[in-house]
């Protein structure tokens, strides 16, 4: 019983004590929650009204298996690049490569593994387009591991860019152009979540471990990150309306109007979780968070209604 209470509170990407060996540490290395994000490639399909074919259906997955893939490599290569880190913070400590749990040279193998293995995987969907964005995305993290995620700015814009890829690789995939108001309104929605995060782990009561673990937090102030906060947030609220009212007459466009209601709530709700100091974890956020969840699902609700009716 005590283990069932230690597993089911054990934060994600973290392997609790008695887990069943290298294989579970290893999934948990992965970070299953967070391929969360990859949900990304179906917003332009979406978005673009073609989810109803069972084409796009079999790309999307593609891709986001693909993504998942590439995604854990990532998070094991990193994580083996910062165990010395992460053993000073009092949560990452637990994770599986800091605290021994996943030997080195094992998390090493599967994630060159797994990071060589998406791009190359991808050339059997026959688009070269949807493999040099893996191939990019890869390399993009990898350069965020080892050097840009301790220089100021640069790691912020490095994982909005991250999540940006994940939305355009959807749009390639099954063929559909991207338009502007897309990809600023997506680009705007990564760099709200990526500062929200950086502005909780400096509200977090440990500011100085969180500095140690992640040097580029020394370089900012939570005033500041408040700031780019707002004007995220601002912008991506405005620049939706727009696309939102300028939408064909009728019913969809009524349904894309009151759209922009949950819109804001949502907008609303993720900011005051991060001012409560609750935003280090974005995908646990998305998992655990009833409102945010309420506002997410009337907004996909509304939007879908807009273009599939």
């Amino acid at each position: 019983m005590t283990e069932r209470v230690r597993a089911a509170s054990a934060p994600a990407g973290e392997v609790p004590r008695g887990g069943r060996g290298a294989v579970a540490a290893l999934v948990a290395a992965c970070r299953p929650r967070q391929w969360l994000k990859n949900l990304l490639v179906l917003a332009a399909p979406a978005t673009a009204g073609v989810l109803s074919s069972p084409e796009a259906l079999a790309a999307c997955a593609a891709v986001f298996a693909l993504f998942c893939a590439a995604a854990s490599g990532t998070y094991l290569l990193n994580d083996v690049h910062d165990a010395h880190r992460d053993r000073a913070h009092p949560r990452k400590r637990h994770r599986p490569v800091a605290s021994g749990a996943l030997p080195v040279p094992a998390a090493v193998a599967a994630g060159a593994l797994l990071s060589v293995a998406a791009p190359l995987a991808s050339l059997a969907l026959g688009n070269l387009p949807l493999t040099a964005l893996l191939t990019g995305y890869v390399l993009l993290t990898q350069a965020y591991t080892r050097r840009l995620k301790d220089v100021v700015v640069c790691d912020l814009v490095t994982v909005a860019a991250c999540h940006v890829l994940r939305a355009v690789a959807g749009g390639v995939a099954v063929g559909v152009p991207l338009t502007s108001w897309f990809v600023i309104v997506v680009s705007l929605a990564a760099l709200l979540v990526v500062v929200g995060k950086r502005e909780a782990e400096l509200r977090a009561d440990r500011e100085e471990a969180a500095g140690a673990v992640r040097p580029a937090l020394r370089g900012y102030t939570t005033s500041y990150l408040t700031q780019t906060r707002t004007m995220a947030s601002g912008a991506m609220i405005v620049t939706y309306c727009l696309w939102a009212l300028d939408q064909a007459e009728g019913a969809r466009a009524l349904f894309h109007a009151v759209s922009i209601v949950p819109f804001i709530m949502f907008v609303l709700r993720y900011n005051l979780l991060v001012e409560r100091g609750v935003g280090e974890e974005p995908e646990e956020i998305a998992l655990r968070d009833r409102p945010l969840q309420l506002a997410l699902g009337s907004l996909a609700a509304l939007v879908a209604l807009g273009i599939y009716l």
